[in-house]
């Protein structure tokens, strides 16, 4: 492990849902500590606040205290659930874009990521403590991902996709979960991006859900202002039997017929534990070809 000196400080902090088990938390942070981090926790169990981490005013004060703490250089989610729509008028986004720190997070955080979008800031759309560090048994590849991506200027993703797609496009890399980010348009919260490349990922979503959040986008113009779109894991729904064949390949087919932008699958992001970490607001680069995708990202945290 690095000198203390030279340890690269990350605090966690809960913008969001409360953990479900309080006593795992002390094994995430030191998964942490293994990575070679230094960890500040503001977190305190004895804060919950019915299903949040904290009362609204405390998750706010944790996350202000966390951008203004010098020892810091990342500042992590430590679960998302539900909770940051309620901080958003409460939060100095200036603050945290201008306190140098890298905020990382998925789900919930989506909005935390809009907000630094709209500042010109680069943020991770990456692990948090729960669940991430805290299983039993981590998975390597998500953690890596992670450490990579902090460690570096440039950070690659690769993974398999639909055979048919031949595509090269560059442009900024944006997106995270569709309902947070359907939630936020039309508000003071909304960042869009044109000529991007937009990742989204969802969990629990029947495909008719997706698919209306999808048309949401459409309506409003976003879609066919991309480069690309690229689809992470949509996963835990439970089709009907009056579904009557229409399921996300239908659904997904329906969205390509409206749209111009080419939808590419696969990309190891959402509510899974194989995750990759993926810098919103990065010069992105995306190679499609046999099968086969890459999705390369250029940055300065």
């Amino acid at each position: 492990m690095p000198e203390q000196s030279t340890q690269t400080g990350i605090a966690i902090i809960a913008p969001s849902g409360a953990p479900l088990d309080d006593s795992l938390i002390d094994r995430g942070l030191q998964r942490l500590a293994d990575q070679g981090f230094k960890v500040h926790s503001y977190y305190e169990p004895a804060g919950k606040f019915q299903r949040f981490g904290a009362s609204d005013t405390e998750r706010v004060r944790q996350i202000h205290e966390a951008a203004q703490n010098p020892d810091v250089q990342i500042v992590m989610a430590l679960r998302g659930s539900y909770g940051m729509s309620r901080l958003m008028p409460l939060l100095d986004f200036d603050l945290l874009a201008n306190s140098g720190k890298c905020f990382v997070g998925y789900s919930d955080f989506t909005l935390v990521h809009l907000a630094m979008l709209a500042r010109g800031r680069t943020s991770i759309a990456g692990p948090m403590l729960c669940d991430d560090y805290i299983r039993e048994q981590p998975v390597e590849y998500t953690l890596q991902q992670f450490k990579a991506c902090v460690s570096n200027t440039r950070h690659k993703v690769e993974f398999e996709t639909e055979a048919g797609y031949d595509l090269q496009v560059q442009g900024k890399l944006w997106g995270g979960n569709l309902a947070m980010l359907t939630h936020a348009i039309g508000t003071p919260y909304w960042s869009e991006v044109e000529g991007g490349i937009l990742f989204l990922e969802d969990i629990g979503e029947h495909p008719y859900r997706i698919e209306r959040m999808l048309l949401q986008l459409h309506f409003a113009g976003v879609l066919n202002k991309q480069k690309a779109i690229v689809l992470g894991n949509f996963s835990a729904y439970k089709l009907a039997e009056h579904d009557n064949g229409y399921d996300f390949n239908a659904m997904l087919a329906y969205i390509r017929s409206l749209i111009d932008v080419p939808v590419i699958t696969g990309l190891p992001f959402g509510h899974i534990s194989t995750r990759a970490s993926l810098v919103v607001g990065s010069d992105a680069q995306l190679d499609v070809a046999e099968g086969q995708a890459s999705l390369a990202m250029s940055y300065s945290l």
